[in-house]
């Protein structure tokens, strides 16, 4: 007898290499679906604790909180989707050997190269799709990220202050506290306010009843307006110190500049890539290594899943962790190596990769772990 194998698309018959070829792609990408949706959501949940804060503090209003995570989440594939990747492959092939599936594909002729094979046809897809986030996506997301948060910072509504909180307002200009708010009528009760007089040795302390900030008028002039307070200016020796009652006392609010400060994590990777600046270099290489990265890990990832048949699944996952970590490390440290200008551009970071490749090939040459066939 022999055994026929169709594909289920085309009905055309399929051979035994094909078919454990898609059996261990289908293995690979069950986990690795999962996996990815439980990275997302437990780095969205911090993400969303952080920008909930901001928001409670009337740093940020809460409609773009959404944006602001969905951008910061897109900035992340660039490393969840190689994690999600290595830990599945580790996952997916160490239960093969443990049940003794590998052991009966190495009869049929199915060789550990093949799986090797397999697994880079499966990682090029992934590769490519991560190095695309990194060079192109990632970027625009910190543009918008930081054009959002410029914007929503440049639009302070006391409405949305958290009372009973300090909270500081243009870097740490002026400093707020409020015991009340009314939302609806957007007073703030029994407020207080520190700010900068203008003379560095006197300090302008203000104390009211109630306060509101009026709509910026035609020129864009904004404006705290207080009702029933006193106004201090205090010296730092205390020989000067000024008390001032007032009914009402408005205060001019300097409108942010806007912040057109370099950012190389926004910077195109075009710009980059035509920069001598160290830490452009860092940049451009980190955003190129990327694909790099993903297949140096699923390449490895095959051999560190070698197990015996009902061995601990624990046995795997820390060794593959401890590896991923060290790798992780590595590459931080070259990259800042790089951006400090204690490493030229070239090597760059690139000598981080040659490591696990080391291993890769030194963990297939082994006798005593090398598979059959």
């Amino acid at each position: 007898m022999s055994a026929n194998f169709s594909d289920p698309g085309t009905g055309q018959r399929a051979t035994p290499i094909v078919v454990l070829s898609r059996h261990i792609a289908a293995e690979i990408i069950k986990p690795m679906i999962l996996g990815i949706t439980l990275l997302v959501v437990v780095f969205t949940g911090y993400s969303l604790a952080i920008k909930l804060s901001e928001a409670a503090q009337g740093e940020i209003p809460v409609s773009i909180v959404a944006r602001l995570i969905g951008l910061n989440s897109l900035i992340a594939m660039e490393v969840l989707l190689p994690t999600a990747l290595y830990l599945s492959i580790i996952a997916a092939l160490s239960r093969m050997y443990r049940d003794s599936e590998m052991t009966a594909m190495n009869s049929a002729g199915y060789s550990e190269g093949r799986v090797i094979r397999t697994v880079v046809i499966l990682t090029l897809g992934i590769a490519t799709l991560v190095g695309a986030i990194s060079l192109f996506a990632r970027p625009w997301a910190y543009r918008q990220s930081y054009q959002i948060e410029a914007d929503a910072r440049s639009e302070f509504d006391i409405r949305k202050i958290e009372p009973g909180h300090f909270i500081e307002l243009q870097d740490a200009k002026y400093v707020l506290f409020a015991r009340g708010v009314d939302r609806q009528k957007g007073i703030l009760q029994e407020i207080f306010l520190q700010t900068d007089s203008g003379d560095n040795n006197r300090v302008q302390v203000i104390y009211a009843r109630q306060a509101v900030m009026p709509p910026p008028g035609p020129d864009g002039q904004r404006n705290f307006e207080f009702r029933n307070g006193y106004s201090y200016l205090l010296d730092s020796d205390g020989t000067r110190d000024t008390t001032l009652k007032f009914k009402q006392l408005i205060i001019p609010i300097p409108g942010i500049e806007r912040d057109t400060s370099y950012r190389r994590k926004a910077e195109s990777t075009h710009n980059l890539s035509r920069s001598t600046a160290t830490k452009d270099i860092a940049e451009y290489q980190w955003r190129l290594s990327t694909p790099l990265a993903t297949l140096v890990l699923a390449l490895l990832a095959v051999p560190l899943s070698r197990s015996a048949p009902r061995q601990s699944r624990h046995t795997s996952f820390i060794l593959a962790i401890a590896i991923y970590i060290g790798l992780f490390i590595l590459t931080s440290v070259a990259r800042n190596w790089v951006a400090d200008g204690d490493v030229p551009a070239d090597p760059g970071i690139w000598w981080v990769y040659a490591l696990p490749l080391l291993l890769f090939v030194g963990l297939l040459i082994v006798p005593r772990l090398r598979w059959r066939g």
